[in-house]
Order: C-alpha cells, then structure tokens, then sequence
C-alpha cells in the first residue's frame, strides 16, 4: 500500500493529517464501471445470459433519466460490454434480477464489509440497506453508484477474480495459517469473466494504456464524481483502475486510484491505466512472472 505524496515520521509535529492517513483503507469512493463484472458473473450463472449472447444497448429512459454510454452502440456481445464499459448493456441484465440478488454479489466480494486486515482507521464503506429499489436505483447500482467502496476493498474484489472465485481472509504478513475460504462463484464461469477482461485492455477498450508487452492483463477502469460533506456531487473526480496479471495464471492484483487529477483529463482509462502498467510491469518483471508470450512457444 503506497500513498503520494507522503510524509517524514520524524516531521510529524508539522505534516497535516491528510498526509499521515493511508488512503488505500480510509477514503471512499463509488467503484463505478468496476462493478459491472459481478454483475455479469451473477448474469450467467442465472443463465440470463451465455458468454454468447448479444444485447441490445441502444440509449433508454428510466425515471426521465436517460441511460446511456460515452458512445453508441446498438448490439454488444457480452465481452464488448466490458471492452467499451457499456453502461446500458449492464443495466439491461440487472433490470432481469431482483436487487437482493445485486446487493448479495457485491457483498459476496467483500464491499460493504470490513477486510479485517488489522490496520487502525480501515472503514467498511457505505452500503445501501434499502427495502424497496425503484428501476432506477438497480440500474445506477449495477454500474456502480449508490455505494462507497475503499481501495483496498476494490482490490480484494480483483484479488478473489484472480482466486477464480475463492473468497478468503487478506494478510500483511505471510501466515500458514488454516483460514476459511469461501467459493463464491465456480471456477470455470470465474474464468470466462476473467478472459472477457482482458478485452478491456486490447485495441479498442477503454483501457489499453494498462496494457503490457508480453503479459495478457485483465482490467477495469473507472471514473467517479467526487461527494461532498453534504453528500452532492461536486465538479471533481476520482480516477481508478483494477486488474489482474498475467491471465494464464494470475499472480497479482492491483488498484491505481488518482484523486482529483490535474493533468488534463480524468478518465481512468487515460489517467491511471499508464501508472498501472508501470507498477504492473515492474512487479511482474521483477518476480520473475513467465510473460505470456513466451507460453505459447
């Protein structure tokens, strides 16, 4: 877990506590696009949908809200869903479930609940515990709005993608421990999800500045208006991506998230995917990681 810009312990009489505080377990944020391969996972293990199926993802009105995606797409394939981060491409398979079954699939994956990792000041997040779910509510929520999450959370969701569905406790120490572990979805249906993803950081998804040669990498950008002390929405954003490397048999998992970006643009994809596969690159190279490339030979 790394925060910059950081501070000196031996300054500590004269830093803010906005410095001291490790943002990876204390800020909230909502996950946005992040979400949206639970919900597909969830989607094709109703048989909703198959790996196969193609939805219509032309713009649509809920509440006089308008749904629809930074470009126009009629028909997507469940794959191009993740690859373009179609906004109502995901709406459309979670307005074919009851909203219990959305909120379970979150909270399967750890959002809305502490992590347990032992470090002062983690917060759980904010989690909705509505009764009743207008349409809208399930559509915002199924590209993830109506919630708060924390980095570190984000990060255990992709670690457990990267697990193929295994679900157990994080460590900052090694441990041989016996631990409960948990199988939240089969490995198989894990695993096509977790290849859609790698979609994303091809030509032609939102983000391939995550990509890195040699290495198939599976991720997911996001981009999410900052919230305010009176909970509005204010001009400034949080720009994020999650992944996973390599794909032939995952070893890491990683969030970059940039608060209130200044360099010209926001957009996860544009922002913090070239920070990832910087980090990414190096990790995977300096632990030795078989590239892809080489596998196939």
């Amino acid at each position: 877990m790394v925060n910059s810009p950081t501070y000196n312990p031996n300054n500590l009489k004269t830093i803010s506590m906005e410095l001291i505080r490790n943002k990876a377990i204390t800020d909230m944020f909502e996950p946005g696009s992040t979400v949206k391969p639970m919900v597909i996972m969830k989607a094709l293990q109703k048989k909703i949908i198959t790996p196969k199926s193609i939805i219509d993802t032309t713009p649509f009105i809920v509440h006089h809200h308008i749904i629809q995606d930074v470009s126009y797409n009629k028909k997507l394939s469940i794959t191009e869903i993740l690859k373009k981060s179609s906004n109502t491409g995901v709406s459309k398979l979670a307005l074919l479930m009851p909203a219990f079954e959305l909120t379970d699939i979150y909270s399967r994956f750890g959002l809305g609940k502490s992590t347990n990792l032992g470090l002062i000041g983690e917060t759980n997040g904010i989690y909705p515990k509505k009764k009743y779910w207008s349409t809208l509510d399930k559509v915002t929520f199924s590209f993830g709005y109506g919630l708060m999450v924390t980095p570190l959370q984000l990060a255990n969701v992709y670690t457990i993608i990267g697990r193929y569905g295994l679900n157990k406790p994080l460590s900052i120490i090694k441990t041989n421990k016996k631990t409960k572990e948990i199988q939240i979805f089969s490995k198989s249906l894990v695993k096509v999800v977790l290849n859609m993803l790698e979609s994303v950081t091809k030509p032609g998804g939102v983000g391939t500045k995550a990509a890195i040669k040699g290495y198939k990498v599976a991720a997911k950008t996001g981009t999410a208006k900052k919230v305010d002390s009176n909970g509005k929405y204010i001009n400034k954003y949080v720009s994020y991506i999650v992944g996973v490397a390599p794909i032939s048999n995952p070893q890491f998992s990683l969030i970059v998230m940039i608060n209130n970006p200044k360099a010209g643009g926001y957009y996860g994809g544009t922002i913090s995917a070239p920070v990832f596969s910087s980090i990414m690159n190096f990790v995977l190279k300096i632990t030795n990681v078989r590239p892809d490339d080489l596998l196939t030979h």
